[in-house]
């Protein structure tokens, strides 16, 4: 296949295309729902809080959160001041059991798929299943990337949406990269979001922090793109502080957070922190929920698959400035990129 320019954009949007993959497993959350849990016929009434639905019917703090979220996105619940889930009426005028006009029987077809079978026990424990398309892996997204094969695959899936997505990225980075010199690429996979920076920003050198196997594919990646003079790749595991380099002033995490819960994320914004200088900038490239966790769908939909393939889901742009917030990090600002993405951005000031 012909390595693409990085500098240059399709002529097309492939929005439409990154939606039907991305919101796969919607459905199957859905279908775990309203066939083996009856979940609006038992949430009628007052509903409830995130924690007393977990406590009601069992289930875990970050699988709730994702699928409240997708039903408040998709308007079959409303969430109150005081953070109680109430259904809708569409909800119960077609997914509560006792109305005429129930559809659950429609989606009872489904309720055998492996994805809604996993999602059942996903939702009871919180631990992430096997990823799809792959039923002699054993272990889960996160120690399936130590396995050559396995990381290949999975990093050249990420790589040919990173063509696209990297270069509307480095274009709406622009502003804020004038005074910057060199990208620390965190968990940067193929390095392919590393190279559309440097790739258009001349003035730009990077670095990518990986693990093997995946530090030899960035290696692979960037002399593709002839650009290795330009970006290095360090062997290391993120959530080790001394194997941060401290000689980069941009730290990117692309794609990144979405992997990991909350307490993850904070040790990776406070390795960030400490390791960048006074004026340093770091930016989270992400898929982001708004602020009230009502939408977008899309955002919602692609939130599913992340819950049941890894630690993470998708995040709003207000937990994430939180998070940046509590490591430390000022002028926190947001702002859309392409693809349903993206970017969360804040500075470390000087004592």
């Amino acid at each position: 296949m012909k390595q693409a320019d990085l500098t240059v954009l399709p002529s097309t949007d492939p929005l439409s295309i990154l939606r039907y993959r991305d919101g796969i497993y919607a459905v199957d959350l859905l279908t775990a729902a309203i066939c083996e849990f009856d979940f609006f016929s038992r949430n009628t009434g007052e509903g409830g809080t995130l924690s007393q639905i977990c406590e009601n019917f069992g289930f875990a703090p970050r699988l709730a959160d994702v699928m409240l979220t997708l039903f408040v996105a998709n308007g079959y619940l409303v969430c109150d001041d005081e953070g109680g889930y109430r259904n809708t009426k569409t909800a119960n005028e077609h997914l509560v059991k006792s109305s005429p006009w129930f559809l659950g029987p429609y989606y009872d077809s489904l309720k055998d798929r492996p994805v809604v079978m996993d999602f059942i026990q996903v939702l009871k424990t919180g631990k992430p299943a096997v990823w799809g398309g792959y039923e002699d892996q054993q272990d889960d997204w996160h120690e399936a990337m130590h396995d050559e094969v396995f990381a290949q695959s999975f990093t050249a899936a990420m790589n040919c949406r990173g063509l696209y997505l990297g270069k509307k990225l480095a274009d709406a980075l622009e502003p804020y990269l004038v005074d910057q010199k060199r990208v620390l690429d965190v968990g940067g996979g193929s390095g392919i979001y590393a190279c559309a920076l440097v790739a258009n920003h001349a003035h730009l050198k990077a670095r990518v922090l990986e693990q093997a196997p995946i530090d030899q594919i960035a290696r692979d990646q960037i002399e593709q793109c002839d650009l290795a003079e330009r970006i290095d790749v360090v062997n290391g595991d993120m959530f080790e502080r001394k194997q941060w380099p401290e000689d980069c002033d941009v730290h990117l995490f692309s794609n990144v957070m979405h992997d990991w819960d909350v307490p993850e994320i904070r040790i990776l914004l406070e390795h960030s922190h400490q390791s960048l200088p006074a004026g340093g900038l770091v930016v989270v490239h992400e898929t982001f929920l708004n602020s009230a966790k009502t939408g977008p769908l899309p955002v919602a939909e692609y939130s599913c698959i992340l819950a049941h393939s890894t630690q993470g889901r998708c995040y709003s742009t207000l937990e994430m400035a939180d998070f940046l917030h509590e490591a430390g990090f000022k002028k926190i600002r947001s702002f859309d990129t392409a693809g349903d993405r993206g970017v969360v951005l804040a500075r470390k000031m000087g004592d």
